[in-house]
């Protein structure tokens, strides 16, 4: 899997899960964050290996310096007194130095790679981090504004449930009222009509 960019953290959009109330998708989300991981593994891997490559390169340079420092102490511990057997000996030669010149030149240019790479990997790191901060804010913020809007038309749903069931209690004591009327109006014309 390809590392991700700066580009494709944020231009990321997620799709909205199939229920509103439940936010984004979260497949998608969860497939996102593992890629942001594996991002900042990878970061962490290529920042080991040039930390290893820089202290082989501290390595040498020491080796190397360790050499050209043991050569002429050397020299001057044996040299003898008379003046004639100081020829003898060899001074540090050119090769020697321009690699020393050349191992502190590559020392010193693994130093700045690396920490380059350390400030960025921490930069990038910090800023995903942080996009992802930001994300998971507004994911929550959209979330709660769809739960209020959610439980703001249910309690509007009950609200006008609850007064169609009032209404209906209304107009079945009416209903029962009007039909008691009705068959006493009934029963006292078949009584009249008894007595008659």
């Amino acid at each position: 899997m390809a590392q991700l960019t700066e580009h494709d953290v944020i231009n990321m959009r997620f799709n909205d899960a199939k229920r509103a109330e439940d936010g984004f998708d979260k497949d998608q989300v969860d497939f996102f964050l593992d890629e942001v991981a594996e991002t900042i593994a990878a970061l962490t891997k290529e920042k080991q290996e040039l930390e290893a490559q820089l202290q082989a390169a501290q390595a040498r340079v020491t080796e190397l310096e360790n050499q050209l420092g043991h050569a002429q102490p050397q020299a001057d511990e044996h040299a003898p007194t008379e003046a004639a057997s100081t020829a003898t000996f060899a001074p540090v030669s050119d090769s020697e130095q321009d690699q020393a010149q050349n191992a502190t030149a590559m020392l010193s240019l693994a130093q700045r790679l690396h920490d380059e790479h350390v400030a960025n990997g921490r930069a990038e790191g910090e800023r995903i981090i942080s996009e992802a901060n930001a994300e998971s804010v507004r994911i929550i913020t959209e979330a709660e504004e769809t739960h209020n809007r959610t439980l703001t038309k249910l309690e509007e749903e009950r609200s006008l449930l609850e007064r169609k069931i009032s209404e209906l209690r209304e107009f079945e004591r009416d209903y029962r009222t009007r039909l008691r009327s009705y068959l006493e109006s009934l029963l006292q014309n078949v009584e009249s009509q008894n007595q008659q």
